[in-house]
């Protein structure tokens, strides 16, 4: 995906592309997914982004749509183009494997858990992958 394209600031690329998300969930994987590549990094370093959507109503037309209920929406966020091969690396080899398996959770998860909003992000840290679940501290 060129950052021309898609009108990313000078000196910012994404770590990864669409192929790579779709190589990393197999053809397998029948849960909905909302890929979404943001323009501006965020403030916490985070890169790669993946929540689940639960069944959210409301009276009061705040609600999710049903259409997306039960399903996950990934977000990539750029980084320096300096930095981009060695954190494109990192997230190849530990990020998206681990991404594979949180939406392969998430597919056949209890009940319990499907019912209410769950995340997992990741940033690159000198040369190595953080993690964090549900907007806790990174580890």
């Amino acid at each position: 995906m060129s950052a021309r394209n898609r009108r990313l600031p000078r000196g910012l690329s994404w770590p990864l592309s669409p192929t790579d998300i779709r190589t990393a969930l197999g053809t397998g994987d029948t849960i909905a997914v909302d890929l979404r590549f943001d323009d501006r990094p965020w403030s916490d370093g985070t890169l790669l982004h993946v929540e689940w959507i639960p069944p959210l109503s409301s009276n009061y037309g705040t609600g999710t749509d049903p259409g997306v209920w039960n399903s996950v929406r990934i977000r990539i966020a750029p980084i320096a183009d300096t930095r981009r091969g060695i954190a494109r690396l990192a997230l190849l080899r530990h990020a998206l494997p681990e991404l594979a398996a949180w939406t392969r959770a998430a597919r056949s998860a209890p009940e319990g858990w499907a019912l209410s909003g769950h995340s997992r992000s990741w940033r690159f840290e000198d040369r190595s992958i953080a993690h964090r679940e549900d907007h806790q501290p990174y580890c």
